[in-house]
């Protein structure tokens, strides 16, 4: 490190100058030119280790990480440029579109964090995705760079392995400060998540980068077309992430309909519609859809249905559906979910003798859009009663 530094002693004091003069005012569109043409051709990494030395230095970190947002944007502009020959669906477009998501997200949560209030519920959000971003690394180490070992390039998914487990540190302790946020709700926590979230931006965008532009592009030179169709499978069978574009055309909500046999294609398998409707039927909860319009559009027949449902509601505005008093708080679920605010609600009411759970669910698209709310209701009056254990037929 330190000879990289002594190499890079005048654009260390050009990213000093830089700092003095982003402290001053000075426009920021000018400043990301400037920061492009003089540290181009300088990797992320490269420039964390000039702003690491400049903090150890003696310089305020907060003064330091005005530049973060600069060279973020920087590679974030690389990874999007960084483009293959390979069509929508293809497991090289799935990580590159992966790629862009995530780091996307990393930025946002800085953003979210350095002014927390009203953001804590898109902040937990995002913390979800991250969660949930662990099969993308699952599915190279366990798929992409077992292939590309079996090619001779061995080194390369070391390298990227190890700094997986760097960004799983950084999420980890990410994760950790959020549980911590939420309970205080302080500015020291609410910092700590920003300190973390520049973090995991710039080793993403480092990583990231080295994937796109090496990885990627010599796994595209070498790999066959049974090659792709088997890494294709396999990602397939790991997993994916929710916003991940997982096919080479968007699968709806519902599947795809083979009208040759009937039958709905999801990307966990196949059924027939007749299977689909007798096992929604058969579900011991009540199931009402409601699209992005508020209108009903689908209920199931599950065996003793807590709410009587009749065809009728079908095509309704649900607001129709609900006493005058309890319209108000209707519009108010909706319209949350719409803004993206909230995804879920939940309701319990004692009715009959029984204890009936009510929870609404936000569904979203694969672009995060709001399709509609799904309705589930549940008698759970003998599953509070369970104690113990039970592993045995009668």
């Amino acid at each position: 490190m330190s000879e990289f530094l002594t190499d890079m002693g005048e654009k260390k004091e050009l990213l000093k100058k830089m700092i003095r003069m982003l402290h001053d005012g000075a426009d920021v569109g000018e400043m990301k030119l400037l920061f492009k043409r003089e540290f181009g051709n300088v990797m992320p990494h490269q420039i964390s280790m000039l702003e690491e030395e400049m903090i150890r230095e003696g310089m305020p970190a907060e003064e330091v990480h005005r530049l973060c947002q600069l060279h973020i944007d920087l590679f974030q502009e690389s990874i999007e440029q960084a483009k293959l020959d390979v069509p929508e669906g293809h497991p090289l477009f799935i990580l590159m579109s992966e790629h862009r998501s995530l780091l996307s997200f990393a930025q946002e949560l800085v953003e979210k964090a350095t002014a927390p209030s009203g953001n804590i519920s898109r902040m937990g959000e995002l913390i979800g995705f991250f969660k949930e971003s662990s099969v993308h690394y699952l599915r190279e180490e366990n798929v992409l760079f077992p292939m590309l070992e079996k090619y001779g390039v061995t080194q390369p998914p070391k390298i990227m392995w190890m700094e997986h487990d760097a960004i799983r540190e950084i999420e980890k302790n990410l994760y950790a400060s959020f549980e911590e946020f939420e309970k205080k709700q302080d500015e020291k926590s609410s910092r700590r998540i920003q300190e973390l979230g520049i973090q995991l931006a710039e080793k993403l965008a480092d990583h990231f980068f080295k994937e796109n532009n090496i990885l990627f592009p010599t796994s595209h030179k070498f790999f066959s077309e049974d090659d792709w169709k088997l890494v294709k499978g396999e990602f397939d069978g790991i997993g994916y992430m929710s916003y991940s574009p997982k096919t080479e055309k968007a699968v709806s909500a519902t599947g795809t309909v083979k009208k040759d046999h009937n039958t709905v294609e999801f990307e966990t398998g196949n059924i027939t519609l007749e299977q689909l409707a007798c096992m929604l039927d058969t579900m011991p909860v009540d199931f009402s859809f409601i699209d992005k319009d508020d209108v009903v559009r689908y209920f199931n027949n599950a065996p003793d249905r807590i709410f009587v449902r009749s065809k009728a509601v079908i095509g309704r505005s649900v607001q129709n559906c609900h006493p005058e008093k309890s319209i108000h708080v209707v519009n108010r679920l909706l319209d949350e979910m719409k803004a993206g605010t909230r995804n879920k609600a939940e309701f319990w009411i004692e009715l009959g003798g029984k204890l009936v759970y009510i929870s609404y669910y936000a569904v979203r698209n694969k672009s995060g859009e709001y399709i509609g709310c799904l309705e589930v209701t549940q008698d759970i009056t003998n599953i509070k009663k369970i104690e113990g254990q039970k592993r045995l037929l009668d």
